[in-house]
């Protein structure tokens, strides 16, 4: 039984052109239960036509395919558009992501493996082009630091010139504030100056009048020589030398008795006291119109709330007063 095993195999090896033990085993089983031929009939003259016509067959059918009979097997992919030749697929596409190209075909080159030399000169290259590129990066991040901090500096700057800008405006309108009181202080005091020397010159034509009634003399500036008697004084209404009809308004200055800034207006030399007071109490907050009182210096006089009823000529008032403000 061995041996005729052996037979068949040595026939079928025989038969199929000694391609192995894979066609050797088909053909066994292919003529299964067939008596086992001749060895010396069975020839390789046979097995080699028949082995023709099978390869024949194949190549009918790859060519039925469109796949050429002489093909050989692709072991690497080459991209048409630079010739470079990658070793799968993988990187073809990292390939073809970063420079754009998208023709490419099988290639029958195969990519031999680095060598350990090899391996360090690429690792050595990949080193330095790392370093060169840090490089350039360090040199593009000086270069936009530098060009935020000019920003930033100009920006800075800039909000101090406008601060400074602010606070010469600032200035110039305490100055321009400064110099407007300075000017209705002057005018106060001219005012008051006025008021005095009024003042001065009544009482002394007061005196004088008196004592002329006294002595029995011709009174000063009485047109009436002859009379005996002249008749009495009418106080005055104005405590200024000028007849206070003739002004339609009334400068005042107001100063408070706690102190601070003075306040002036100007209204009408028929407005009633009280608007005075309205006008303080607009400007401060602790003033009440039902409470504060006014005071005058020169001459020396003090205003109630039964004086707010009248008008600014009737109080002498006109054109120019002083008063302080008690609230």
């Amino acid at each position: 039984m061995s041996l005729l095993k052996g037979d068949m195999i040595t026939g079928a090896l025989k038969a199929t052109g000694s391609r192995g033990l894979q066609p050797a085993m088909e053909h066994i089983l292919q003529n299964e239960g067939q008596p086992i031929p001749n060895l010396g009939a069975v020839t390789e003259s046979s097995s080699i036509a028949r082995n023709d016509a099978d390869d024949d067959e194949d190549a009918d059918a790859l060519r039925s395919l469109g796949v050429a009979a002489n093909a050989t097997e692709a072991k690497s992919i080459k991209c048409s558009q630079c010739g470079k030749v990658f070793r799968n697929t993988a990187l073809a596409q990292f390939h073809a992501e970063k420079s754009g190209h998208d023709q490419f075909e099988e290639s029958s080159e195969e990519i031999k493996p680095l060598t350990e030399e090899e391996k360090q000169q690429k690792l050595a290259e990949l080193r330095q082009k790392m370093a060169e590129k840090r490089a350039r990066q360090a040199v593009e991040d000086a270069k936009e630091q530098k060009a935020s901090e000019a920003l930033r500096r100009k920006a800075g700057k800039d909000m101090n010139k406008i601060k400074e800008e602010m606070k010469l405006k600032q200035a110039n309108q305490e100055a321009e504030q400064k110099k407007r009181d300075k000017i209705e202080d002057a005018k106060a005091k001219a005012a008051i100056k006025a008021q005095i020397e009024a003042d001065k010159k009544a009482r002394n034509e007061k005196f004088a009048r008196e004592k002329a009634l006294r002595d029995g003399l011709p009174i000063p500036g009485d047109s009436s020589a002859s009379a005996p008697v002249a008749a009495p004084i009418k106080p005055s209404t104005t405590s200024s030398g000028v007849a206070g009809k003739d002004y339609s308004e009334t400068r005042l200055q107001i100063r408070m008795a706690t102190g601070g800034q003075p306040y002036t207006t100007t209204l009408s030399s028929d407005a009633p006291l009280r608007e005075v007071a309205e006008f303080l109490a607009g400007q401060v907050l602790a003033v009440n119109v039902d409470s504060v009182s006014f005071a005058q210096q020169f001459p020396r006089k003090t205003f109630s709330q039964s004086d707010f009823s009248k008008s600014l000529r009737e109080l002498g008032l006109t054109p120019s007063a002083v008063l302080i403000a008690t609230p």
